[in-house]
């Protein structure tokens, strides 16, 4: 008898989970509440393309996507900008949001997923302790399992009782506020100024970025606070003093959307249930991208869920999914959020210090594909590069006890993760994520 799946809300992680379960003979149907043709934003995606070669998807046509230019990061004043320079084998694609959802839809129908669109999904359904299925404006869905693929903001995973202790909300500084446009292009600039990354531009938080793209400028403007449009527009005029490819009109975008910004998810699984993607809070924490991390997560959920024999998806079956994710992408996302709540409190004078005293260098910005953890990012530095970061250090003591807590955190972040329990013991469970979840606290 064919296992019928639920995955609620239209995710990458979800809908590449669902084509893998449906080509090996699983009833699977996606209910998503947008329309077909407005699932994805206006804009494009940076990622990993080993997200679709780990499933077994072919790469889309050529002309649908572009290699990712490096990118030049600079301080509030702007004096010492750092550029990256990723080797090509490690350089992202860039692609259109849309024809990323076009490509994996296609796929997944094409292996039999059914998709049910404008249907929005209100909460779970649950039977004991037991998730069996999904509240949806259609009605009940009842399955087998649901997969969790709706977002930061997850009905299902907000309405889960207290019972499960699966985290419900984001908290302060786990989320990150952008506005995204793209404008049109009125000039060329210089090869080194075409993606430009303003870390805490003019002395506040988050970050902007101005991207000169070949008929257009993409800007981004993310904050850990929510801000108004009126302030993202005051943003974009101030940023054209200094930025002459900005032009006047607005021919995409001008969405406002929410990111998670912070470690994966400490419980992301339940008897019938498994989070996955912006719902388990997989995104990159220093640099927020998700996609390919989704994609590479949707293969161990889905082959965990077919080596399940028994057909029950426990708990116990779907922490295995759990631990495997953590072994291959979760220990090395866990301590890159500790390096987030450290530039979180860094004000602009700190930046500006780290710039200007060589702290900071252009290959510790140099953040390629595969980095995925703090290991991957941190380069093997010139021995003559240390005693400049170190001196650096010492003459400034606010500085050095912000990166010391740093490296207090990361110590604490590595132990706890690696202490993750073997074994789907609750109390256990609840134990360890009450502790997994300390070190990463403003």
């Amino acid at each position: 008898m064919s296992r019928k799946i639920i995955v609620a809300g239209g995710g990458h992680g979800g809908i590449a989970t669902a084509m893998r379960l449906a080509q090996h003979g699983f009833d699977v149907t996606v209910f998503e509440r947008n329309k077909r043709e407005d699932m994805g934003y206006d804009w494009t995606d940076i990622f990993d393309r080993k997200g679709f070669t780990c499933l077994g998807l072919p790469m889309p046509e050529k002309e649908l996507y572009n290699l990712k230019h490096d990118m030049t990061f600079y301080s509030p004043s702007m004096d010492t900008p750092l550029t990256q320079n990723v080797p090509e084998d490690q350089l992202e694609i860039q692609m259109e949001r849309k024809d990323i959802y076009n490509h994996l839809i296609h796929h997944a129908e094409k292996a039999g997923v059914k998709f049910v669109c404008e249907c929005n999904v209100e909460g779970p359904v649950i039977i004991g302790n037991r998730i069996v299925g999904i509240k949806t404006s259609m009605g009940e869905q009842i399955g087998d399992l649901v997969i969790d693929a709706c977002g930061m903001h997850s009905p299902v995973r907000m309405n889960l009782p207290p019972y499960f202790g699966i985290q419900k909300k984001p908290k302060d500084y786990e989320q990150f506020f952008v506005y995204r446009a793209f404008y049109n292009k009125v000039c060329e600039v210089d090869d080194v100024d075409k993606y430009k990354v303003l870390l805490l531009p003019e002395g506040g938080e988050g970050i902007s970025w101005v991207a000169t793209e070949e008929d257009h400028t993409d800007i981004l403007i993310g904050r850990f606070h929510p801000f108004t449009l009126e302030e993202a527009n005051a943003t974009v005029e101030r940023m054209r003093k200094s930025n002459p490819s900005i032009g006047a009109e607005k021919v995409r975008g001008g969405q406002f959307a929410t990111i998670p910004l912070r470690q994966p998810l400490g419980i992301m699984v339940a008897d019938g249930y498994a989070a996955i993607g912006d719902s388990a809070f997989m995104t990159v924490p220093v640099i927020g991208s998700g996609i390919a991390n989704s994609l590479k997560a949707a293969k161990i959920l889905a082959d965990t869920v077919i080596a399940d024999t028994t057909c029950a998806y426990s708990g116990e079956v779907l922490w295995q999914y759990q631990r495997k994710f953590f072994k291959e992408l979760g220990n090395g996302l866990a301590p890159l959020a500790c390096v987030k709540m450290m530039l979180a409190r860094f004000t602009g004078e700190d930046l500006d210090y780290v710039f200007k005293n060589k702290i900071l260098n252009a290959d510790d910005m140099t953040i390629g594909a595969d980095s995925n953890s703090l290991v991957s990012m941190m380069k093997v530095t010139d021995a003559t590069v240390i005693p400049t970061k170190l001196y650096g250090l010492a003459k400034n003591k606010t500085v050095l006890v912000k990166i010391a807590r740093l490296g207090y955190d990361l110590a604490r972040a590595v132990a706890i993760t690696a202490a993750m329990p073997k074994t789907y013991n609750r109390q256990a469970i609840l134990k360890w994520v009450k502790e997994y979840d300390k070190p990463f606290m403003f």
